[in-house]
């Protein structure tokens, strides 16, 4: 059976260690699971050897719970968790969060803003002498000099400032490997540049063969323009193939970005998943109530990584990746076995996906050979003419899981590409999705239905969506079955205007979509959509992009894509009157709000006045016009 890494001085006790040679620290709840990123990082230094510990969401008012575990032989690893930690700590409003899933009964604030610089500085403090190694996607997204929303400026990076000695970015197995097995030969941290995948400072440039500047930390700090360069540079040199090595000033000193390290094998990627992860959250947790994140992961399975669906509003692409690793189907499906033998199992398996669950290999064989193509997307506007499209081997592995013994139900949660389903020309992909693997509700992510507005969030346009929900109603029906699609919706995104958002209503009014939810742009660190937002340019295009910025007009694009929520109605009339919309208030079935009584009311007086007046031959009018006021007694209280 297995047993959790050592988390206590009892642990290693009653194991009989004196030393580690790593300790992990993470600002999430200790979750031995593969979806938990520090999970797969401890485990793969345990396959390669070493002893391992985990300190979890330390508490940082002194340096103690650092020393827990005593000084390790080689280095600390440091992340802050499976989020940016101001992301799982604040909306897109900026108001603190009520929860943290990641957290011990879900409670909020058991990690500090900015971890991974907190956790470096005090791990520096105690130890200064031993290598502290920071990654995950916080230090992954903040690398380079990167704008900060939260405080609404730019920042210089993660890895200069939090005092840390290393930075591993993207998916770090394999840099963790090599970085542990240098360390463990003596060779000093500041020597190890030369493993990609990984970022440092240096003093001087001598010796570096084959690199790119982007725009300096100050520069970016001053210039918008030189920001928006350097974002363009940066993501052009995310190739695993065809990337250069980065160089970028940080005052006398600069940081280097040493290309990306190449995506893992399909074998290399089956032993990760085959490592003795327990699949659970410590004990420890056990009387506050668990770690809630594992619900919907804990029999879920994770098939593929990467997405070459490339949203500019996601950071995938910056850290996972475009190219497509996934798993054989014999590890899958392994995997599955291991599931239906748990003891809660209670037969369904609620997810097997990953970033995009329909994608399990490279969009054209040529990039195999020549890396992606820079500057363009191969779903986007429209899908390439070289896109290579086949759900064969997926849809194999749902047939085999759904047939082994004590299963009763597959799903497929993660999202899917309904524009790559809509260009394989085999259908059955498509009728087994239908008729198998949704719970009655399929989320697919159409965003917007602007294409000026899908053009900058680098999504197909709309009328793909409409033919998939088309087909996808007809094959439910023929399937006999009562399913529904929910579309993801975006708000305030750059490029979308106030009459954008209008349209976007309008779209679902006609379309009978009603959302319950409405996610609102929010500039996480180091998308493309970031940096539009910032900047107000496309750094592919250099020209200007309209950005939403003003918390008045944030609320109304959200509260139109809800126009039918009488709590959404007294901002939403705003919203229409602003648009120059007016036509859109009124009782005629085309309309998306009914006029408030108080309109009706003056409408009437000015009508009564208007007759009056004619009257006395003031003024001449033909027929006063006529109002319905049935119904309206309650209308713009919300």
């Amino acid at each position: 059976m297995s047993e959790f890494l050592p988390v206590s001085k009892e642990d290693l006790s009653q194991r009989g260690l004196n030393y580690l040679d790593f300790i992990c620290v993470t600002g999430d709840a200790y979750v031995d699971h593969p979806s938990f990123g520090i999970a797969i990082i401890s485990r793969v230094l345990e396959a390669a050897g070493f002893k391992v510990g985990i300190i979890a969401q330390p508490e940082t008012k002194n340096t103690d719970a650092f020393k827990e575990l005593g000084r390790p032989r080689y280095g600390f690893f440091v992340t802050s968790g499976n989020i940016d930690s101001m992301v799982a700590h604040y909306t897109a409003a900026k108001k603190p969060r009520s929860e943290d899933l990641y957290s011990p009964g879900g409670k909020a604030h058991k990690r500090p803003d900015r971890a991974v610089i907190v956790y470096s500085k005090l791990i520096k403090k105690e130890f200064p002498d031993c290598p502290v190694i920071i990654g995950g996607l916080e230090a992954s997204l903040r690398r380079f000099a990167h704008y900060d929303y939260w405080i609404d400026a730019v920042k210089s990076s993660v890895l200069y400032e939090s005092g840390a000695d290393l930075l591993i970015y993207g998916m770090g197995e394999n840099q963790t490997v090599a970085v542990a097995n240098r360390l463990a030969a003596h060779e000093n941290i500041t020597e190890i540049k030369d493993i990609r995948g990984t970022c440092f400072l240096t003093g001087s440039l001598d010796g570096l063969k084959d690199y790119v500047f982007c725009s300096s930390l100050e520069d970016t700090i001053g210039d918008k323009i030189a920001y928006a360069k350097a974002c363009r540079i940066q993501y052009e040199h995310q190739d695993a193939i065809t990337g250069k090595t980065i160089v970028q000033k940080h005052k006398k000193t600069f940081l280097v970005q040493l290309p990306p390290m190449m995506p893992l094998t399909r074998e290399e990627l089956d032993r990760v998943y085959a490592m003795p992860f327990t699949r659970t959250f410590h004990p420890m947790y056990k009387q506050q109530g668990g770690v809630p994140a594992i619900e919907e992961v804990e029999f879920s399975i994770t098939h593929t990584r990467g997405c070459f669906g490339a949203c500019n509003f996601c950071s995938i692409s910056f850290h996972q990746g475009r190219m497509i690793t996934s798993r054989s189907a014999q590890s899958v499906i392994e995997e599955a076995k291991s599931l239906t033998m748990q003891p809660n199992f209670k037969g369904y398996i609620h997810d097997v996906g990953g970033p995009t669950a329909n994608f399990r290999q490279p969009s054209c064989t040529k990039q195999l050979k020549l890396g992606l193509c820079k500057g363009k997307k191969c779903l986007a506007p429209t899908a390439c003419q070289k896109l290579e499209v086949s759900h064969s081997e997926y849809l194999d592995i749902l047939r085999r899981i759904r047939v082994l013994p004590n299963v009763k139900k597959v799903f497929v949660r993660s999202g899917l590409r309904y524009d790559y389903i809509l260009k394989d020309k085999d259908e059955t992909f498509f009728k087994e999705l239908v008729k198998h693997h949704i719970s009655g509700q399929l989320k697919v992510a159409p965003e917007h239905c602007s294409s000026a507005v899908l053009d900058k969030m680098g999504k197909p346009h709309i009328e793909a969506y409409i033919t998939f929900m088309k087909r996808f109603y007809e094959l439910t029906k023929s399937a006999g079955k009562e399913q529904y699609l929910v579309p993801y919706l975006m708000s305030s995104h750059p490029g979308s205007t106030l009459k954008d958002a209008v349209d976007l209503a309008l779209f679902l009014k006609r379309n009978n979509i009603r959302p319950e939810q409405v996610q609102d742009f929010y500039p996480t660190p180091g998308t493309i959509s970031t940096c539009m937002f910032y900047t107000g340019l496309d750094p592919f295009t250099m020209k200007p992009v309209y950005v939403p910025k003003t918390a008045e007009e944030k609320a109304m694009q959200r509260a139109l894509l809800q126009y039918y929520n009488p709590q959404n109605r007294e901002i939403v009339e705003m919203a229409l009157i602003k648009a120059g919309r007016r036509n859109l208030i009124g009782l005629n079935k085309e309309c998306l709000i009914h006029p408030s009584v108080r309109t009706v009311q003056a409408s009437l007086k000015k009508d009564i006045f208007k007759t009056a007046n004619a009257r006395k031959g003031i003024i001449k009018v033909e027929k006063p016009a006529s109002f319905k006021t049935n119904g309206l007694k309650n209308q713009g209280k919300g």
